[in-house]
């Protein structure tokens, strides 16, 4: 007997396992398997990790939204130009770098008055945003966006953000493509990110005042001719007078979404049917990933749930003003409120994740390698966290709340030990999750932008 027969019936009992969640029957000797391998076929590795992927819900990302030309190419200007930022100073690109995964290869990023590019940023006054940048791939497939979902899209389509009924429903009637559309409205009311403290007509908005201060971003785009054109190219039969900047904040979305979605991984094209995609060690790293705990939170179309966990990772920088300290940051809490949800920040998608490290919610892991180890032992990997791997100005700022953190530690970590094999396979399954078109996205950096001001190409 070749061992093809026992080793389906072995396969088909995982996935019954799998799907029901309970214990499948076994067969417990060669006999049996011989007896049922007549009605469990045998089936090939590669058929074998697609209904595992099936099984949890691991699928292929929906066509791109499409996107009119011209509304790309004003968001295009907009997510470059530094005249919607206070002193004129970074754009949203400049914590979203091409040249970095649309990250900025940074624990924490650097804002406003900030000087530099990616690792080699600066701030006088040594300011880091607390949270990590996340990069800008594939995301028209997620609903909850910041790590702390706090601007969402619910099943019914109603839109949940911090500007709350400032956000009117003219507003959102404008949006497009789902949670992306209403982001870009927020990092240009935060003063250490974009809009500055002193100096400029938007620093002496009140912080409340995100209507007045999004119509002052607007006054500064009508007073540039070319805007006006491009607005009104965008957005046919509606005169620039008329639009809020949640006209803009859509024109970047659709940039995003249009210039930033790459479905055409390895595993995309494993997925359609190609056995060849995958290298030997991609399938085998694609069926351990699929057989551990890390697909039940990195699943659907990007390789996340949605939902919010906390998976033991180190505080680091100024925080949010949480705790004590006012240096801790409760993550989803801040949004519902709910003690529970504290530490809680959202599973991150893994799509292109090979580009846009640093990892976790304020960076504090800073290779892929050791965030995939982490999840080993996550409880001892915080306790003996080590700064060290951090620029020396954030190497002072670790919080020593790891009792804390480890109270509300995800259920889901207890017990999981991966070994260094293991996790040489999950690596090689990630470097199948990379579209070879993120590698080099110097294409979609503009040759000019209509305020004139300088762009940041790393």
């Amino acid at each position: 007997m070749n061992g093809r027969p026992w080793r389906s019936i072995l396969e088909a009992g995982f996935l019954f396992t799998l799907v029901i969640g309970c214990d499948a029957p076994r067969p417990t000797a060669p006999a049996q398997a011989t007896r049922n391998a007549e009605v469990a076929p045998s089936i090939s590795d590669a058929e074998l990790v697609r209904q595992l992927a099936v099984a949890r819900g691991v699928v292929a990302l929906a066509p791109t939204p499409y996107v009119r030309p011209a509304l790309s190419r004003l968001g295009q200007a907009l997510a470059f130009d530094k005249i919607l930022s206070g002193t004129r100073d970074i754009s949203c690109m400049t914590c979203h770098l091409p040249g970095f995964g649309t990250g900025d290869d940074r624990s924490l990023s650097i804002g406003q008055g900030g000087v530099g590019l990616g690792p080699d940023r600066s701030h006088p006054g040594g300011v880091f945003i607390p949270r990590n940048a996340p990069a800008l791939f594939n995301m028209s497939a997620m609903r909850h966006l910041f790590w702390d979902g706090r601007v969402e899209v619910d099943a019914g389509g109603t839109f949940h953000t911090p500007a709350g009924v400032q956000l009117t429903p003219e507003m959102t009637r404008v949006f497009e493509f789902g949670a992306i559309s209403a982001l870009p409205l927020f990092p240009v009311t935060n003063r250490d990110e974009m809009r500055g403290y002193r100096g400029n007509e938007l620093a002496g908005i009140p912080d409340t005042a995100l209507t007045a201060m999004w119509a002052g971003i607007m006054k500064r785009l009508g007073a540039i001719p070319e805007y006006r054109g491009l607005f009104q190219a965008a957005y046919p039969g509606t005169k620039f007078s008329d639009m809020t900047f949640a006209y803009a904040s859509n024109a970047i979305a659709g940039f995003i979404v249009d210039q930033l979605t790459f479905n055409n991984t390895p595993w995309d094209q494993f997925l359609a049917g190609r056995d060849d995609a995958l290298t030997s060690g991609q399938l085998d790293g694609a069926k351990t990933f699929l057989t551990l705990k890390c697909s039940i939170c990195h699943n659907g179309s990007a390789f996340s749930d949605e939902q919010f966990h906390d998976v033991a990772v180190a505080q680091i920088g100024p925080g949010v003003g949480d705790g004590a300290s006012r240096r801790d940051d409760f993550g989803r809490m801040r949004v519902t409120g709910a003690v529970d949800d504290r530490y809680r920040f959202r599973t991150s998608p893994l799509r292109n994740v090979e580009l846009t490290g640093p990892y976790g919610h304020d960076g504090s892991i800073t290779s892929l390698r050791a965030f995939v180890d982490h999840y080993s032992e996550s409880d001892k990997k915080l306790l003996a966290y080590d700064p060290l791997q951090l620029e020396p100005a954030l190497r002072g700022t670790a919080l020593d709340n790891a009792a804390a953190i480890l109270a509300q530690r995800d259920t889901l970590l207890g017990g999981v030990v991966l070994s260094p094999e293991i996790t040489d396979k999950l690596m090689q399954y990630m470097s199948a999750l990379t579209d070879d078109r993120a590698r080099n996205l110097s294409r979609v950096v503009p040759v000019r932008v209509p305020s004139g001001l300088p762009i940041d190409r790393p």
